[in-house]
């Protein structure tokens, strides 16, 4: 086996270039598998307390008539959901997520 010497700073420098090698890979890699992702700005009201069904909804330019049709649902129902009044069934909250495109987690 052959050694080599090198400065400690090249050393350093080496393992932080790898360390961000690293991190780029892994960030690629989740942002290949996600797909989407939300704007701040929808994330953002999501995280603020605002409704996920109502925000994604809005965000994807859809009126509760129109995500209602899409969901198979009535557009009452749906109002009742946005607006906590009703908490919808699982079945329900995956035909949503469906319409919106995006994961079931996002809707809950």
């Amino acid at each position: 086996m052959n050694m080599i010497t090198i400065p400690q700073e090249v050393y350093d420098r080496l393992v932080a270039d790898s360390e961000m090698l690293a991190d780029l890979a892994a960030y690629d890699a989740a942002k290949a598998e996600a797909g989407e992702g939300m704007p701040l700005e929808v994330f953002s009201r999501i995280i603020d307390g605002e409704n996920p069904i109502r925000v994604i909804r809005e965000w994807r330019g859809l009126s509760q008539a129109e995500l209602a049709r899409r969901a198979d649902l009535h557009r009452v129902q749906l109002h009742d959901i946005e607006t906590g009044k009703s908490r919808g069934s699982v079945d329900t909250l995956k035909a949503i997520a469906v319409a919106l495109d995006v994961a079931l987690d996002d809707v809950v």
